[in-house]
């Protein structure tokens, strides 16, 4: 018997690897090895494929859950995400704004979007959760509102030419359509609102309906085992295949997900994507702890920006698998605003899962985030902290949004004298440091998103700089 490293793959021998012993009898593998050998196939190819689909994944499993929740399964349908208990089962969830979000299909015709003038950032994104086109502040009517097209995969653009609509195109038939609002007046917000609508092309457009006021927990974080590769089955089905997924389709049909036809799992496969699907969870949260494709933002820090890659996901040389995996494992959806933010627009999203030793943050521990004076933003800064299983804002029995969120606006903040803030994570309070913290529980691994928005100079020229968590 021959280790693989050793192995001459030549007449008869008998290799050993970490999956088993493999034979060759005259060069040729037995039975027994074709067997163990296309069963390791399957499984690296499962594994890479969980890894490849999380940014399909995120966002079907969003749909179809808030379908479940909130009713919204006609056209038109946008959720009102506000309370803490709506936003927290929404992955990585920006907790000091209110989300408005459509889930639409393409199938029946390209969707117009009457869309306000105002203070927003929002977008449309294809299932794949590239940009479509940004909308607002960021997007090409720069806040000034418009009227935009949004053509399927093979829709005729021909009949919008000379519209003075923004025609842009989906490389995916279900799009996602949303926007939050940027201010606090009450009217301003009420009129936004009501200026937005939604229209098939070829019928006038119609005020959409706002689903509000819900209040109840549900869950995107996306299915585990078998049920996981049971959603992509689904949403593969409805989707093309682009030219840069065949190689995952050729991976997955011998585990019985091929286009066009059910997804009904022999024994085999049912075993080995089970233990894909745990497989590809563990790369993916190694991929979020140690980005090994990136640097820290900030030299001596822990703190890494959390999109780091191009909204497009591709060079000229590469898918970036890695990069995008790490974020739609935590996170859900991109705009250019997001990714590419300039001085005084868009947004900046900043993670660390070490202290100021380099030892992963424990829950068990009590930690101080000092905050360094004029914080370089144009709007406000935030920190929110989320739970590392569920990947959504952190349950720690707080009912209010500022349990597991502080920001900049927040009037029950205590600042320092010199204009500098300590914000506290951990399972108790340090004396006189109740208001500025948010608790962690037993065993609930965490970690968190700083948000600036609109970041000024200083962020971008690295003159200000936000050191990391010190345990106390």
């Amino acid at each position: 018997m021959t280790s693989l490293s050793d192995a001459t793959l030549t007449g008869d021998e008998t290799i050993e690897t970490q999956f088993g012993t493999v034979q060759l009898e005259q060069n040729y593998p037995t039975d027994d090895s074709a067997v163990l050998l296309f069963d390791q196939i399957d499984a690296q190819r499962a594994a890479q494929a969980y890894l490849w689909v999380l940014p399909l994944i995120g966002f079907s499993t969003w749909r179809d859950r808030a379908a479940q929740t909130f009713g919204a399964t006609e056209f038109g349908d946008f959720v009102v995400y506000e309370t803490l208990r709506e936003k927290r089962g929404i992955i990585t969830a920006n907790l000091t704004t209110p989300y408005i979000v459509n889930f639409t299909s393409l199938a029946d015709g390209p969707v117009l979007i009457d869309y306000p003038s105002g203070p927003t950032a929002g977008g449309v994104l294809d299932f794949w959760q590239r940009p479509v086109s940004d909308l607002g502040q960021t997007g090409p009517d720069e806040g000034n509102g418009g009227g935009y097209v949004v053509l399927g995969p093979d829709d005729d653009s021909t009949p919008f030419e000379g519209s003075g609509r923004f025609v842009v195109r989906s490389a995916t038939v279900n799009i996602f359509i949303a926007l939050r609002i940027l201010t606090d007046d009450p009217d301003q917000a009420a009129s936004l609102k009501e200026s937005l609508k939604l229209s098939r092309a070829g019928s006038d457009p119609a005020p959409v309906r706002y689903i509000e006021g819900v209040d109840r927990e549900w869950s995107a974080t996306p299915a585990r085992g078998l049920q996981f590769w049971r959603d992509l089955a689904t949403v593969l089905l409805e989707e093309p295949v682009r030219e840069v997924d065949k190689a995952l389709m050729a991976m997955l049909e011998p585990l019985g997900i091929v286009k066009g036809k059910t997804f009904d799992p022999d024994e085999r496969q049912a075993a080995i994507l089970n233990d894909a699907a745990a497989l590809g969870e563990l790369m993916a949260r190694t991929n979020q702890v140690n980005p090994r494709y990136t640097s820290p933002y900030w030299p001596g820090t822990s703190w890494y920006k959390s999109f780091d890659f191009a909204v497009e996901q591709e060079t000229d040389t590469i898918l970036q698998l890695d990069q995008r995996a790490t974020w739609f494992y935590e996170a859900v959806t991109s705009t250019k605003g997001m990714v590419d933010p300039t001085p005084g627009a868009g947004q900046v999203y900043m993670t660390a899962k070490r202290d100021s030793q380099g030892r992963l943050v424990r829950a068990d521990r009590t930690y101080r985030l000092h905050v360094p004076a004029e914080v370089p933003v144009a709007q406000f800064w935030s920190l929110t902290l989320y739970s590392e299983e569920t990947r959504r804002a952190y349950d720690n029995g707080g009912s209010e949004i500022r349990s597991v969120s502080l920001d900049s606006r927040d009037d029950q903040l205590t600042f320092n004298d010199d204009g500098s803030i300590d914000l506290y994570i951990g399972p108790t309070a340090p004396p006189g440091g109740e208001s500025n913290w948010m608790k962690t529980v037993e065993e609930d691994g965490w970690f968190v998103y700083f948000r600036l928005y609109a970041p000024t100079e200083p962020f971008f020229d690295k003159t200000w700089t936000l050191p990391d968590f010190q345990a106390l």
